[in-house]
């Protein structure tokens, strides 16, 4: 049996081509709101469930090994799915086409707020916007949920107890995964009798899962302080976009002091009108910091990590995800993950639903989605920014 490669995958995909994966995910980048969960929701329904250009297990295997990666959770599996569809060139290309067209409106966002000192109206806009991001991570997060908890009691308590850990301390915890996936393999491996944790586990989920370190050097220019900033963000955040908004504020603020306070603020409703990946608000740390030069670098960085974290072990990933000892780990990590991810999304709600307004304008956007389920959410989350601007402008 011949060593997986990372130039093909080990099986080919569905339905659909290359181009039209890539015509998929520039489109996502372009209109798809809602943060991480949403996103992963929309591939889930429009990969998998109406087109079938996806297989169910690849988009499972894709979800467990971005949730078992440090790195931002909707892009590593978006390339993941890139991956399993064409490759190293298709991973590649579905990067560049989810990452880039929120990157470049974010550069138009940060050349004006520069030219004209701020951006005010965001703040307005965000009030209704965040509220009806809220009712759209909400679905998407159930949807999650019984995708990958099913009705194992164990899963389900981990998935628990990872949601409450994440709420109450508002961060997500490494080691509560990893926990997570081997009290899941002891227990299935008490059951069956199985071999130990240490030679079941391939060398590319160990890495994906500690990840790596960075220090920044202190005689590099700033473009190499920012670089390293932000890979060392994107090497060891994980899953939702929010876990990163804790970690920036720390150092951008607090360490470095490139931003104040309202520059960050504005930062995060930067990332939260605009489509595609929530960590595309480095961007506009990096802009603000350095200019074009310093969105570039901070981009780079972010994404960089999470890119390799998915390529370098997905062939061994692939090659062992139906080993019952590893799905146990990955379904224990998998179960953990989800429970921050909704814990993430109980952190998000609480603070942008702060008043009857905006719990009426979540209210009205799950019953819309309810309602009427082919209704583009770009017009519902434009719709929200535009009753914001008039109820709190």
């Amino acid at each position: 049996m011949s060593e997986p490669s990372s130039e093909q995958p080990a099986t080919p995909g569905a339905a659909g081509t290359l181009r039209e994966l890539l015509r998929y995910f520039l489109w996502l980048g372009t209109f798809g709101f809602g943060g991480p969960i949403a996103l992963a929701g929309y591939m889930q329904r429009d990969l998998v469930e109406r087109r079938g250009w996806i297989t169910k297990k690849d988009y499972v295997d894709g979800l467990a090994l971005a949730q078992l990666a440090p790195g931002p959770l909707a892009a590593q599996l978006a390339i993941y799915l890139g991956w399993s569809k064409g490759g190293l060139a298709g991973a590649t290309g579905v990067a560049a086409a989810f990452i880039l067209p929120s990157f470049v409106m974010v550069m138009g966002l940060s050349a004006l707020y520069v030219r004209f000192d701020g951006l005010p109206w965001m703040q307005s806009a965000f009030y209704g916007i965040g509220a009806a991001v809220i009712a759209i991570i909400a679905r998407s997060a159930l949807k999650l949920v019984k995708m990958s908890l099913g009705k194992d009691r164990l899963l389900w308590v981990l998935f628990a107890a990872s949601a409450v850990a994440t709420a109450w301390t508002e961060s997500e915890i490494i080691w509560l995964f990893l926990g997570s996936g081997v009290l899941v393999l002891l227990v299935r491996s008490w059951r069956r009798a199985a071999a130990p944790l240490g030679a079941l586990l391939p060398p590319g989920i160990l890495l994906g899962a500690i990840g790596a370190s960075s220090g920044s050097v202190a005689s590099w220019p700033l473009l190499g302080r920012i670089a390293l900033y932000f890979a060392e963000a994107g090497s060891f955040v994980f899953g939702s976009g929010l876990a990163i908004v804790p970690f920036l504020h720390g150092g951008v603020v607090n360490q470095f002091h490139w931003l104040n306070e309202r520059q960050f603020l504005d930062a995060v409703a930067v990332a939260m009108i605009t489509p595609g990946p929530v960590v595309i608000t480095v961007a506009f740390v990096g802009y603000l910091v350095a200019g074009p030069p310093g969105a570039c670098f901070a981009a780079l960085g972010v994404f960089l990590p999470c890119y390799l974290f998915v390529i370098l072990p997905a062939p061994y990933f692939r090659r062992f995800a139906d080993n019952q000892k590893v799905r146990a780990f990955v379904d224990g990590v998998t179960a953990a993950a989800t429970g921050a991810i909704a814990g993430a999304a109980f952190v998000l709600g609480r603070r942008a639903l702060v008043d009857w307004k905006t719990i009426a304008i979540a209210a009205v956007t799950w019953l819309v989605f309810t309602r009427f389920k082919k209704v583009p959410e770009p017009l519902v989350i434009a719709s929200a920014g535009v009753v914001g601007l008039l109820v709190h402008g």
